[in-house]
């Protein structure tokens, strides 16, 4: 392979590196694209306007994330006010499979679903230990990350004062 067609082979590889990281600097909350337990896409841009927004990159089969679903619903009217975006990797039955076990049919503000094979949140923050959690303030800007589970009373100071 010549020089040039090997540059022409990573230059939309390269691109797309590009553009994460960018993207991964703004502080904004990323373009993310998830499939529901119910088979409707769901988009970031679908985001209530005006509210705080929290996301939870999750494992369904992950003890630590049923720990925290659990931690914030019992919380129940001071997350009223904060979209909840949860978004795994894993296949569409074990996303149903959480909605179902966690109620979380009944909460208009979470969101619930699999990024499939595009690893785009994932990649977007780095994910390596579930669950991560980023919070958003009313203007989309990043307040804070959690790279590991959040300390609940930590995580709903921060929201109180959204």
């Amino acid at each position: 392979m010549t020089q040039k067609a090997l540059r022409l082979s990573f230059t939309p590889l390269l691109l797309i590196l590009m553009f994460t990281a960018a993207m991964a600097q703004s502080g904004k909350v990323p373009p993310f694209r998830i499939v529901q337990a119910g088979g409707k896409i769901f988009k970031a841009e679908n985001l209530p306007q005006g509210k705080p927004v929290l996301i939870i990159y999750f494992s369904p089969e992950c003890d630590h994330c049923d720990h925290l679903v659990k931690q914030l619903l019992k919380r129940g009217p001071g997350l009223k006010k904060v979209s909840v975006a949860m978004i795994t990797h894993l296949p569409m039955a074990t996303v149903a499979d959480f909605v179902k076990r966690n109620n979380l049919a009944k909460y208009g503000n979470f969101y619930v679903g699999t990024e499939g094979t595009t690893y785009f949140v994932r990649n977007y923050y780095g994910v390596v230990e579930m669950p991560f959690t980023a919070l958003y303030s009313r203007q989309g800007e990043l307040v804070k990350k959690y790279l590991h589970q959040p300390e609940i009373n930590d995580l709903f100071e921060k929201l109180n004062h959204l």
